[in-house]
């Protein structure tokens, strides 16, 4: 009998790959490995006291193999730490020193400011990052318009969490906890426009509904606040882009506020690492 020669290793055969033009764009150039590494970083990042290697395999729903090998590089690699026992997995400080090596605010406002500066030429109007900091909302990046005629809010200042649109946007994405601890830690700035619990809550759950906020300032006269959150892979703000829109009475003819509404929407979604939630419901 003649032997049988073995099948090949390696690539599958082309005509059993699967067709990559018929693939979504997200599913065209996968790698398993690195999703699957990826996805125990994320996993250990929500278990402060970390967990075991049966624990991870039944909530990744994967192979006890396929999880070890992965755990082991993690743990090679200084990412995952075992507990003093070993029988438990947590993430290391490696993430946090690696974060910190390039500070996140300093890459936020790096990666905002050639769309922040996109959205002003195309608009004709300035537009502002917000961030939360300690109680209230500091403005982290500025762009002014091109075209001179504009209102905007300087770099560096700090303004209300209660009463203004980037507040409110930071307040309707957060988190339960985080919310909580950013009422606690407000306190009123000069000038600040009070609001009733109930008031707010009300506009948080408009923002939510809606996606946006547009409405006139609280602040100026003749000003309508358009503000678009820069959304996290939780669905939390990380941080807010509004354009304190101002309608010219002369004889050019600028971008409607329909139109400088719909291109902050498209600068927001470009800048969110969660581009489904940056939009309007529906």
């Amino acid at each position: 009998m003649i032997p049988t020669a073995p099948k090949p290793r390696g690539r599958r055969p082309k005509s059993e790959e699967p067709d990559e033009s018929a693939l979504a764009p997200e599913d065209r150039y996968r790698a398993p490995a690195l999703d699957k590494g990826l996805d125990i970083l994320e996993l250990l990042a929500t278990q402060p006291q970390g967990l075991t290697r049966a624990e991870i395999v039944k909530e990744m729903d994967r192979s006890a193999s396929e999880i070890y090998r992965m755990l082991e590089r993690l743990v090679a690699r200084q990412y995952v730490m075992r507990n003093a026992t070993g029988d438990r997995y947590a993430l290391s400080l490696k993430l946090f020193a690696l974060a910190n090596m390039h500070p996140p605010l300093s890459r936020l406002i790096n990666q905002a400011l050639p769309v922040m500066d996109d959205f002003a030429r195309k608009a004709e109007q300035s537009c502002h990052m917000g961030v939360y900091d300690r109680g209230n909302v500091l403005i982290a990046a500025q762009i002014n318009s091109p075209r001179g005629w504009s209102f905007s809010v300087q770099r560096g200042a700090r303004v209300g969490l209660v009463d203004t649109a980037s507040g409110h946007l930071l307040l309707a994405y957060a988190d339960a906890l985080s919310y909580q601890r950013m009422l606690a830690e407000h306190t009123p700035l000069d000038g600040e426009v009070p609001i009733s619990p109930t008031q707010l809550s009300s506009s948080l759950a408009q923002i939510r509904t809606q996606g946006y906020v547009e409405r006139d300032s609280a602040q100026s006269f003749g000003v309508v606040d358009i503000s678009f959150p820069i959304l996290g892979p939780d669905n939390t703000a990380l941080a807010t882009l509004t354009c304190p829109y101002i309608r010219r009475i002369d004889r050019h003819v600028g971008p409607e506020l329909a139109d400088v509404r719909e291109l902050l929407r498209a600068a927001s979604k470009t800048l969110s690492l969660n581009h489904a939630v940056a939009r309007e419901a529906g």
